[in-house]
């Protein structure tokens, strides 16, 4: 019996050795195993060589954060594969096991798996890639990393064409918005501002393109149209809370914070619904929709009626100052007339000599472009004549909202004749309209 239970005795321990053995090596081959291969040309990363090997290189760096038990990273493996022989020798590729590497998920605040970022110049500051787990779709994002990360060392390169599909605002009056300069051109703008995130591989965002082109140019005169590449500055995107593309954004003048945008949540993205959209907004918060022409005496009446003070602006002809220059000026009335949206003043405009009774009695004497302020409450009026640029208009109406500046009497019950004419068309002059002109120019 004795025998017995020492040969059970001594077999039970030659089992646990065994199993002590076997666990020993699949921890061993766990630890040192990944999803990915050398000859995969992916790098499986640790806490130990993190820093050596991607915070310090100088390289642009794509890494996937994973599980060995996630099924979502296994399905990605082929793509991720693809996407290493793609970007050879242009961008590396790495993998962090997030679940051995516990340290490193803590750092980058991965919550989940997989979870892809991308490190640029500033290592500090991974991009977090949102978008389809394609090879195409990540490899997009990269090189807009490396693009920008070339604009940083050369410089920007003027002239360049940029393949249409891979922005929004080829060809057009939309304004690429980079991170770096987005707080001075956008937040501390005089300028109403409408910005759509985007991403290259978004098919919404490709529908979006050619009416969002249209926005642009059927509001030069009132706001900038901008766009922003949410897969190269993923963080300004975050910043505004951007969860989907595009996502459209109406921000005011001088906004402080991305919480005082207005998101556009319509249901269609035609340039029609968000016009209609964007001037709501400017009503909303007391910005003038637009600036009237005065093509009749009912365009002037309801633009200047309930208003303390009337701007009336007299621009040069088309022969004189194209349409180019025309918007341009236009573009400088907007501007100071967002600035003073809390005023009680309605805006108005009018192409040189159309207007000419009106002219007449404004004392304008065919100087162009002119200015004239008018309060019919006080029967008083004033006269700018400057250059009509922003600051010079903002100099001279900020001592007319303080009631100061030079004035002079003028008889708002006495209206000149005001003709009824088509509107401006939006384009340079035609060769009937030189000859009148000229004609125009005989007579006076």
């Amino acid at each position: 019996m004795n025998k017995l239970s020492k040969l059970w005795s001594v077999r039970v321990l030659a089992v646990l050795a065994l199993c002590s053995i076997f666990m020993v090596f699949m921890l061993v081959a766990g630890q040192s195993s990944g999803l990915y291969s050398p000859s995969d040309g992916v790098v499986e990363l640790t806490s130990s060589d993190f820093e050596s090997t991607v915070l310090q290189d100088d390289a642009i760096w794509v890494v996937q954060f994973y599980a060995a038990w996630c099924s979502h990273c296994r399905a990605m493996v082929p793509e991720y594969q693809k996407l290493a022989k793609a970007l050879n020798g242009v961008v590396k590729l790495g993998a962090v096991n997030g679940e051995r590497n516990a340290e490193l998920s803590t750092t980058y605040e991965v919550r989940g798996f997989p979870v892809i970022k991308i490190f640029g110049a500033d290592k500090k500051k991974p991009i977090n890639y949102i978008g389809p787990r394609t090879a195409h779709a990540i490899a997009e994002s990269a090189l807009s990393v490396v693009k920008n990360q070339i604009k940083n060392v050369i410089g920007r390169v003027e002239n360049v064409e940029t393949p249409e599909e891979e922005s929004i605002c080829f060809d057009s009056d939309v304004i690429e918005l980079q991170a770096e300069d987005f707080k001075k051109q956008v937040l501390k703008s005089d300028d109403i501002w409408l910005v759509a995130f985007y991403t290259p591989w978004c098919p919404h965002c490709k529908n979006l393109a050619p009416e969002w082109i249209k926005v642009a140019k059927e509001l030069k005169t009132k706001c900038k149209v901008g766009a922003v590449d949410a897969s190269a500055f993923s963080e300004l995107a975050a910043e505004y809370k951007v969860v989907g593309y595009p996502t459209i954004f109406y921000i005011p003048t001088k906004t402080e914070h991305a919480a005082d945008a207005k998101e556009y949540k319509g249901a269609e993205r035609t340039a029609k619904a968000i016009v209609d959209w964007a001037n709501s907004q400017q009503q909303a918060l007391g910005l003038p929709s637009q600036i009237v022409e005065i093509v009749s005496k009912e365009k002037l009446y309801n633009a200047c009626i309930n208003a303390d003070w009337c701007m009336l602006a007299f621009l040069p002809p088309l022969t004189e100052c194209n349409a180019e220059c025309r918007n341009n000026l236009l573009i400088e009335l907007h501007s100071v007339a967002a600035k003073y949206k809390k005023q009680r003043w309605g805006w108005v405009w009018s192409e040189a000599a159309r207007q000419l009774p009106l002219e007449n009695g404004l004392r304008v004497n065919h100087k162009y472009p002119a200015l004239a302020v008018v309060n019919c409450n006080r029967m008083k009026m004033g006269l700018f004549r400057g250059a009509f640029s922003r600051k010079a208009l903002d100099d001279y109406l900020a001592i007319i909202a303080k009631g100061r500046g030079k004035l002079t009497a003028v008889d708002c019950d006495d209206i000149p004749q005001i003709a009824s004419h088509s509107a401006w068309d939006g384009q340079d002059a035609k060769e009937n309209d030189t000859a009148s002109e000229r004609l125009l120019a005989d007579e006076l």
